[in-house]
């Protein structure tokens, strides 16, 4: 639960030695560059080195060969030869003409026969309408047009064709949604006949041009298709022959292509004068030594590894840096926005909170089991980052579960467990506890609240903001203020006095106090010389609102923590609903179950991440950090190819030789 340290690195030398530098120091995904010109004073005379990629052209042609031939490549990081300059270039030349011409063919007979498809399936909608769709197409005094329109208004058309005589849809065909079908008009109306059309949400379609009606046109569709799959087979083959020939060849160029390109990429952030460079970034604490035996090998060159500024406007990069159970809610985190550098990191509190939130408003066995074993195959099967945010969650469903006794919506079905256990019942029954949950729910936003609050204190500290961290309306006079409020509200209802009143109420009076002049107390202790207002009458009527502002916060901010006992007991009503209909009934009690997962399930998760961002990171997080990004190419040791069963044939019989 931390942000990595960083280092600033600046790199000086001749230009000659640019390229290695930046290979040699800068491509392992280590390096975050920066421009350097903004490290350098003005008066210095260096500029932003502009060069135009020559590289760019040939790896573009590349890429698109393989797109167009439907093959599927990467770079590999071991190569048994390196093509020179001139090689790529060759290579790239020829893969243009011949190859290149194929894969281009064969683009453009799959839009084709796209094109055909589509065709195919409109026509389909007009096969009862039997006329020449030439002739209708070429009326020399009216105009059609080919489309569908929802149901809906459809009935509304109908009160329209009264009024209007150039109003006249005739329906070919329906489906669930949709009237299929045409509509007509002179020309010198159809534009006004449009504009009706379109505010009833007519979806106009450009039937392909086909001789015949639309059955024969279905037809000839279809032996284009047909056509145009004999020709596609032969270049597939021609591909397939050329890639099993080719295929270590073009994954060589294709390789080195990707690395010049991104070393000419990079150039941009040097900074030249003459025949010197500067070269600036950032790299990991923990990878500065690492970087320093890199640059010591690039001769007549010089660089500086610094500390950070934090009061400069260069501010660096976030990398994260977490455990492995908290890691996935990082997801998060980067969805509300990084920590700056001088923050903290929020995503341990987050993992924390957010899982026993969760818990505690989904609890239930069977469907925390279920959750979590959903949330495995998501992340397992389709790399998805909220998977592995599930499985924690539906283990603290589990747990959850648990307490309030509930196995798939079953309130008596774990009783046995209980009184195995040597209990007298579950620890909670929910429905029974309504104001207990209630009260439980507050007592859990008063606790986070105010860890929020704490939080702020500790970032103000860390960024040697200690005006704010003490006079701030969520610093330590904002937390007594709170405690107090919260305190003097629980005596007086439960009628006890642990705290006597009078010291609460002076507490109280003086936070107040302090937090009228919040204003001034922090920027006298944290900017000296803008503390004084500009105008007194403006700054007490602004600061009497701003502490109602601060009173309201408090109460509703708290109020909202109400949710997670009202969450609980939904989960019971809405269960208690599906076994009540149901009536022993096992399928509609699966299905009950699945509706109730998926529709608590998400309202749950937006709800508890609801909590994270507006009533805890609005008091201490800010979320201005930009991520750290390392340069680095993607390497995979196997590329995926593309072959057909020919080409297989082919390369084992010639292993065979």
């Amino acid at each position: 639960m931390a942000i990595a340290k960083m280092k600033l690195v600046g790199v000086a030398g001749f230009l000659e030695q640019l390229d290695e530098f930046i290979e040699t120091c800068c491509m392992d995904g280590n390096f975050h560059p920066e421009p350097a010109a903004q490290y350098l004073p003005v008066d210095l005379g260096y500029t932003p080195m502009e060069d135009v990629n020559p590289y760019a052209d040939m790896l573009q042609k590349v890429e698109e060969f393989a797109k167009n031939a439907k093959v599927e490549v990467a770079p590999i990081r071991h190569l048994k030869h390196t093509p020179t300059d001139e090689e790529i270039r060759t290579f790239v030349d020829r893969l243009n003409s011949a190859a290149g011409q194929l894969a281009r063919n064969r683009k453009d007979l799959m839009e084709q026969h796209q094109a055909c498809e589509r065709g195919i399936e409109q026509l389909k909608h007009f096969t009862d309408f039997d006329l020449d769709l030439d002739e209708v197409f070429n009326c020399e005094y009216i105009k059609v047009r080919f489309g569908h329109l929802p149901k809906d208004n459809y009935e509304k058309l109908l009160a329209m064709e009264e009024d209007n005589p150039y109003v006249f849809f005739v329906p070919c065909s329906v489906d669930a949604f949709d009237y299929w079908g045409m509509y007509f008009a002179p020309r010198a109306k159809i534009a006004e006949v449009d504009q009706i059309f379109q505010n009833l949400y007519f979806n106009r379609l450009h039937i392909p041009g086909a001789a015949g009606t639309a059955k024969e046109g279905i037809v000839q569709l279809q032996k284009n298709n047909e056509i145009l799959d004999e020709i596609l087979e032969k270049i597939n083959s021609q591909l397939d022959d050329y890639w099993a020939e080719n295929r270590e060849r073009f994954l060589e160029v294709y390789t080195r292509l990707t690395h010049l390109k991104l070393v000419y990429d990079l150039r941009k952030y040097a900074a030249v004068k003459d025949n010197y460079f500067f070269f600036a970034g950032w790299v990991p604490a923990q990878k500065a030594k690492s970087f320093e035996a890199k640059a010591q090998k690039i001769k007549r060159s010089a660089y500086e590894i610094s500390d950070p500024d934090i009061k400069s406007a260069a501010k660096p990069p976030v990398l994260l840096k977490n455990n492995p159970l908290f890691r996935p809610f990082e997801f998060y985190i980067e969805m509300y926005g990084l920590p700056s550098y001088d923050e903290f990191d929020a995503t341990g509190l987050v993992a924390v909170t957010y899982t026993i939130l969760f818990g505690i408003m989904f609890g239930d066995v069977g469907q925390g089991i279920v959750l979590a074993i959903l949330g495995y195959l998501m992340w397992k099967l389709k790399k998805m980052a909220l998977g592995k945010i599930l499985i924690p969650c539906g283990i603290a469903a589990t747990i959850g579960g648990f307490v309030y006794g509930s196995f798939f919506g079953d309130e008596e079905f774990l009783n046995p467990l209980y009184t195995a256990l040597g209990m007298a019942g579950k620890p909670l029954e929910v429905m029974d506890s309504v104001i207990g949950l209630l009260i439980f729910s507050i007592g859990i936003g008063v606790f986070l609240m105010i860890v929020a609050m704490f939080m702020n204190v500790l970032v103000s500290i860390k960024r040697k903001q200690f005006g704010r961290a003490v006079f701030h309306h969520n610093g330590v006079m904002g937390i007594l203020l709170y405690a107090a409020l919260v305190t003097l509200v629980v005596q007086l209802f439960t009628g006890t006095s642990v705290i006597p009143t009078p010291v609460l109420i002076a507490v109280i009076v003086v936070s107040v106090v302090l937090l009228f002049f919040e204003g001034i107390l922090v920027n006298l202790i944290d900017d000296r010389e803008h503390w004084k207002p500009e105008s007194w009458g403006d700054y007490i009527l602004e600061n009497l609102f701003e502490l109602l502002d601060y009173f309201i916060s408090y109460m509703s901010n708290t109020i909202s923590f109400l949710r997670v006992g009202a969450f609980v007991l939904v989960h019971a009503a809405m269960m208690t609903v599906v076994f009540a209909i149901a009536q022993g009934n096992i399928v509609v009690i699966i299905f009950g179950n699945i509706l109730v997962m998926a529709l608590e399930g998400l309202l749950t998760g937006i709800q508890a991440l609801r909590l994270e961002f507006y009533e805890m990171f609005s008091r201490f997080y800010e979320g201005e950090g930009r991520p750290f990004e390392g340069v680095k190419i993607a390497y995979k040791e196997r590329a995926e190819k593309r072959r057909s069963q020919k080409s297989v044939k082919k390369q084992k019989l010639e292993e065979s030789k």
